[in-house]
């Protein structure tokens, strides 16, 4: 049903009826909900709004068809290895340890199945199976460089298996070939650790004939592809039918062996030919396989390992088109788990029939024993071998594209793109990329170089998806609700590390040959891929373990070795930015100043004026801004927006709410407000007062940056002295802020001195010898220098580097106080009321604002005398006086900041963040 969202007349437009009652206008296409706001649940097609993601264009087929693909054998479950070397196989590792190869190698996939279809069953899949699974279980990274391992893995196998049914065909009919065959003569076999006398001829097709034949094979397969999923549904029985009847005429042949005229080597199922076979007999063996005391071939449990598992690689063939299964909740868990679980006890019932069936230079010297011994003739055979093989190639050439497509749909890697399939279409262009490999794989005609690492793929797939559902079902989030309950997450680690000993097991070179392509591969997405949030388990991971610490962190205070400055930037307190500006260019520069080596977290907090309801479209747009600024700037930290009536009380509202437990926010940064006068601001005073009182209650230390336009950035570098003007107790806030300047670039040539401001009386060597003996047990190294208050009322004269006269200004301000409080009181008088500020009643004691603005005075003229050309200046903020005029306030801290070009205005809180213990 289409939502009609062009209407004009609100639907809940009332009419009157013929009795006179008012009834509402409801049609059949009225929602009876409508009072919630939203449509119906019924009217939304596929519950899409509620998938928490995108509709993706499915690669194939499009979401009306209803399809299901059953081509064959699932790969290479059933396939040319049971038909060619499974005989051989028991030969060589004897009936125990063949046994215990499938049981262990079955094992494998059925717990990768267990997870597969875990995954599989929690929601809807979209296209790409494995690649879908793991990487919204383990993010876009790593499911990308799995996915595409996987790829490559099915593409080239789908030449493997073109391979093998040329050469089986070739076999079955020599005069086929267009050049000669490959003959190899071995005169001396080794049967059962003794060297046997006689030739033993091996016919092998050309090479030349296997491209050939493989190049056109291919060709044709890649055109049953680009047909599409319903032609080979088609085909797919004419695969099917003619490998189920081969196995049964291998069944019939070993019930009636021996027949009339068979090799002596058939017996027959004898007792005694299973005892014989029972052991293992590992023996070197030439380049065909045949027995051979001077072969080049050195054959062990790990060698068969690695013949063996490509024969059981099949799992995946129905997740690989999970777009086009009707149900893939119900295919793939049956599908999967099925065909695993019958397959491995063919393949244990076979070991016992086989090792029964023929002596152990039989099975090692006739690699088509299957063919000898079924019933009427070995062409059936033939017969099921090519169509098995080339079953499992189309299947590789159906998969893979799909597969790639579906990793171009999800808009990670740009590099991608062109194998995109929009919807309604085939992945034709994925489809032809995936027919040039297998061609070009073909036309090697040699893969044994390239064979392990396709094993490696595959297993590296299978490991992916058993740490997928290992992750989700350990970390067992709301969401995590699989309808397939036969699972723990203990078999998934079991899988998981089965898949790796395996890997390790058939060759420790191609086995860091495939983790280091898919490490690449992962380096390459997290460089160049697009930010992608699937809700993996990685971050799942990471709230449950940020949840973890927050409980171990509990509220009590936090002990100064392990304190860290958590930042509240305040981006846009005063002023007018421009409109594409967030916040201040240089206010983050700063935020990371105030981070060791960049550890830590700042918050970005903005404030909008107004009504919550009328601002929350600006407010998301802000936090969009504010969080593509953070991001731009590189500052590790995360933005939030405030929409309250004033900025008065937005920050107190952030004051007490934000943060959880010990992970709020214990630093309030903003920019000195500079403008207010120039721009004639009469609410900042008011304001700026009501910030710091808020701090002070709160128990929030505040950094307040003077001439923040001037703040070097990441590029620029500050030369000359950090000074301290340490006038309070602050527990060690201002030090350790010059410390961490200290740490970066942008003043690491600079020099720490330390002034302490004294009271008249104070001994002064005796004070800076203790200040001394304090830096140094805080392992700090600055220069002390006492100033008292005497001498800070000799030493009045100017700097001749002052920009502006220090007693002009402060002249200036006596004249703005008076006429300020003038207009005050005479305000009072003529209302009738006590003397108010903002609506804050307030006291004026006109003795101590000439006594704070005198001592502003002195410690600015101490300041530009000793440190006009610091670097930087930190001192410390007095707070507002009770009950105090917030003009007045604002006149003194003007007084306090005239020509310094760079001041940090600092107030610590009741603790100490630095201690001098070890």
């Amino acid at each position: 049903m289409k939502h009609n969202t062009n209407k004009s007349i609100d639907q809940r437009t009332q009419m009157a009826s013929s009795n006179g009652h008012v009834i509402p206008n409801v049609s059949q296409n009225d929602s009876k909900l409508e009072l919630f706001g939203f449509d119906s649940l019924v009217n939304i097609l596929g519950l899409k709004s509620m998938a928490g993601e995108q509709p993706q264009a499915p690669s194939s087929p499009t979401d009306s068809d209803d399809v299901e693909i059953t081509i064959g054998c699932p790969k290479n479950i059933l396939g040319i290895i049971y038909y060619i070397r499974f005989t051989w196989i028991v030969g060589m590792g004897g009936i125990w340890q063949s046994l215990v190869l499938v049981a262990f190698c079955g094992a494998c996939t059925f717990l990768t199945g267990l997870s597969l279809s875990a995954i599989a069953t929690n929601g809807a899949m979209k296209g790409g199976g494995p690649y879908y699974l793991i990487g919204r279980a383990l993010g876009p990274e790593v499911g990308i460089s799995i996915g595409l391992c996987f790829f490559l893995g099915n593409a080239v196998a789908g030449a493997m298996y073109v391979l093998g049914a040329v050469e089986t065909f070739l076999d079955a009919i020599p005069s086929a070939g267009f050049f000669q065959e490959t003959i190899t003569v071995v005169n001396n076999t080794l049967v059962n650790g003794t060297t046997k006398s006689g030739a033993t001829t091996i016919s092998t097709p050309s090479l030349h004939d296997l491209q050939i034949y493989g190049v056109i094979v291919t060709i044709l397969l890649c055109f049953i592809v680009f047909g599409g999923v319903k032609i080979i549904n088609k085909v797919a029985p004419a695969f099917l039918v003619p490998v189920l009847f081969s196995i049964l005429c291998i069944y019939i042949g070993v019930s009636i062996a021996p027949e009339p005229g068979a090799s002596k080597g058939i017996t027959g199922l004898s007792i005694v030919t299973l005892a014989e076979n029972w052991g293992s007999e590992y023996q070197p063996t030439n380049d065909a396989g045949v027995p051979d005391p001077n072969g080049s071939i050195y054959w062990d449990f790990n060698a068969l390992l690695g013949l063996f598992f490509p024969a059981v690689t099949g799992i995946m063939a129905g997740s690989n088109r999970s777009a086009s299964l009707r149900d893939t909740q119900s295919s793939i868990p049956v599908g999967t788990l099925s065909a695993t679980l019958s397959t491995t006890v063919m393949y244990l019932l076979s070991v016992f029939i086989f090792g029964a069936l023929a002596t152990r230079e039989e099975l090692l010297t006739d690699r088509l024993l299957a063919a000898a011994i079924a019933w009427p003739g070995p062409a059936m055979i033939y017969i099921g071998i090519i169509l098995s093989t080339l079953g499992a190639a189309l299947q590789s050439m159906t998969g893979a594209p799909r597969l790639l497509a579906a990793i171009a749909n999800d808009d990670i890697l740009p590099i991608l793109n062109c194998f995109k399939a929009y919807e309604g279409s085939e992945p034709h262009v994925a489809t032809l990329f995936t027919s040039f490999i297998c061609v070009a794989c073909v036309v090697i005609g040699n893969l044994d170089l390239i064979t392990p690492t396709i094993t490696m793929f595959f297993l590296l797939c299978y490991a992916g998806v058993n740490l997928s559902c290992f992750l989700l079902d350990l970390l067992d989030a709301p969401s995590w609700r699989p309808r397939w309950k036969i699972h723990h997450w203990l078999l998934s680690l079991v899988g998981a590390t089965q898949c790796i000993v395996i890997m390790f097991m058939i060759s420790w070179t191609f086995t860091v040959v495939s983790l280091a392509l898919a490490s690449l591969i992962y380096y390459y997405v997290s460089l160049k891929g697009k930010a992608g949030d699937w809700g993996d388990g990685f971050k799942s991971a990471y709230f449950q373990l940020a949840l973890r610490s927050l409980r171990s962190l509990g509220a009590n205070s936090v002990h100064p070795k392990n304190w860290y400055p958590i930042p509240l930037i305040f981006c846009r307190p005063w002023g007018k930015l421009p409109e594409n500006v967030p916040c201040h260019p240089k206010l983050a520069d700063f935020a990371n100043c105030m981070k060791k080596k960049g550890r830590g977290m700042s918050i970005f907090v903005s404030i909008i004026d107004g009504d919550y309801h009328e601002s929350v479209e600006e407010a998301n747009a802000a936090y969009r801004q504010l969080s593509a600024y953070i991001d731009y700037k590189q500052c590790e930290g995360v933005a939030e927006i405030i929409v309250a009536r004033s900025i008065s009380d937005g920050f107190r509202s952030i004051v007490q709410i934000m943060g959880l437990g010990n992970l709020k926010p214990n630093i309030v940064v903003m920019r000195y407000p500079e403008i207010w006068r120039r721009e004639n601001l009469a609410q900042i005073p008011s304001s700026f007062t009501s910030i710091i009182n808020d701090c002070i209650i709160a128990n929030k230390a505040i950094v307040i940056v003077k001439g923040l336009d001037e703040w070097p950035n990441e590029f620029q570098r500050l030369y000359g002295t950090i000074d301290l003007y340490w006038i309070v107790r602050d527990g060690g806030l201002m030090l350790l802020l010059s410390q961490l300047l200290l740490a970066r670039d942008g003043f690491e040539s600079c020099k720490i001195q330390v002034f302490c401001i004294a009271e008249e009386g104070t001994e002064a060597e005796e004070l800076k010898a203790d200040v001394k003996k304090f830096l140094y047990d805080l392992r700090m190294r600055a220069e002390v220098i006492v100033v008292t208050m005497k001498s800070m009322e000799a030493h009045s004269e100017i700097s001749p580097n002052a920009k502006k006269d220090p007693q002009e200004e402060y002249a200036s301000a006596q004249d703005r106080i008076r006429a300020y409080l003038s207009q005050m009181k005479e305000d009072a008088q003529r209302e009738g009321r006590p003397l108010m500020e903002d609506g804050r009643q307030v006291v004026v004691n006109e003795e101590k604002v000439e006594k704070f603005l005198y001592t502003m005075l002195k410690l600015n003229t101490t300041i530009v005398k000793y440190s006009m050309m610091a670097a930087v200046v930190l001192v410390s903020l007095p707070p507002p006086p009770l009950n105090h005029p917030a003009y007045c306030y604002m006149e003194y801290m003007d007084l306090l900041v005239v020509n310094v070009p760079r001041m940090l205005i600092v107030r610590g809180y009741r603790r100490d963040v630095v201690t001098l213990f070890t």
